[in-house]
């Protein structure tokens, strides 16, 4: 989550690129397809918590609270498309490197 989220930031100017490059590095440390899916979605639901919690808050009204929450999370989810097809693909790799190029080509070389 963190590669993802950080990647993100930094890569913020490219369109589709960003996010899917974002995605690919994320989804390959994560490992597994399901722990890369968690990454990704797992953001968007707790800035959704942050923002409603903050918004009720500072208005001391909850129903306040609950539209900046879920305004929050359907604005990250939009932007969720090229992160999630990146994060599926990066855990794919990581899983098919694991079972068969789990081997370093530099096991053997000298320095």
């Amino acid at each position: 989550m963190n590669w993802m989220g950080g990647l993100s930031l930094l890569l913020f100017w490219l369109p589709i690129f960003g996010p899917l490059i974002a995605g690919i590095v994320g989804g390959y440390r994560a490992g597994t397809v399901g722990r890369a899916i968690l990454a990704v979605f797992l953001p968007a639901v707790l800035m959704g918590a942050l923002a409603a919690g903050a918004a009720a808050y500072l208005t001391d009204f909850m129903l306040w609270g609950i539209v900046a929450g879920l305004g929050t999370i359907a604005l990250m989810l939009l932007q969720i498309g090229p992160l999630l097809g990146g994060a599926v693909a990066g855990g794919l790799a990581a899983r098919l490197h694991e079972r068969w190029g789990g081997h370093n080509r530099n096991d053997g070389a000298m320095s």
